[in-house]
């Protein structure tokens, strides 16, 4: 009988799951992948940010993992498409409500930051920094 996954169980591999998949160019790519088979160069385009060395091996751990399938025509010029296998489509699902939410309320997101970041400064300029890190300790 199999055993069920824990992802708190350090032995578990369900943890690699989720550090492959919550890798910010994994979680990028895979639904960049949900409308078809797209090419290397479109990827390259649509992710905004991401190099071509990092596009290779992030491509290169989803489809050993099995999250998307690579295909080479074969043909001169090189043509090699990616899309998602089925277990990436079922995930990819679920990573697109992640963007969503992410668009939705990245200006809350900001405004906490840029709140934290400001009563940390103002924090710095009352306290000095031993007196900060010696309080943080305790």
């Amino acid at each position: 009988m199999a055993k069920n996954g824990d992802v708190y169980d350090a032995s578990c591999s369900a943890r690699d799951a989720l550090e492959l998949i919550a890798s910010k160019w994994a979680m990028l790519i895979l639904p960049a992948l949900a409308t078809g088979p797209v090419r290397n160069a479109a990827l390259l385009r649509r992710i905004d940010g991401i190099s071509q060395k990092v596009l290779t091996q992030t491509l290169r751990d989803l489809e050993r993992n099995g999250l998307i399938l690579r295909e080479d025509k074969g043909t001169l010029p090189r043509c090699v498409e990616y899309r998602l296998s089925r277990l990436g489509n079922s995930l990819s699902q679920t990573l697109i409500i992640l963007d969503r939410w992410a668009e939705r309320h990245f200006p809350e997101l900001d405004a906490a930051r840029e709140r934290y970041d400001a009563k940390q400064a103002s924090l710095r300029s009352i306290v000095p920094a031993e007196q900060l890190s010696t309080t943080s300790r305790s």
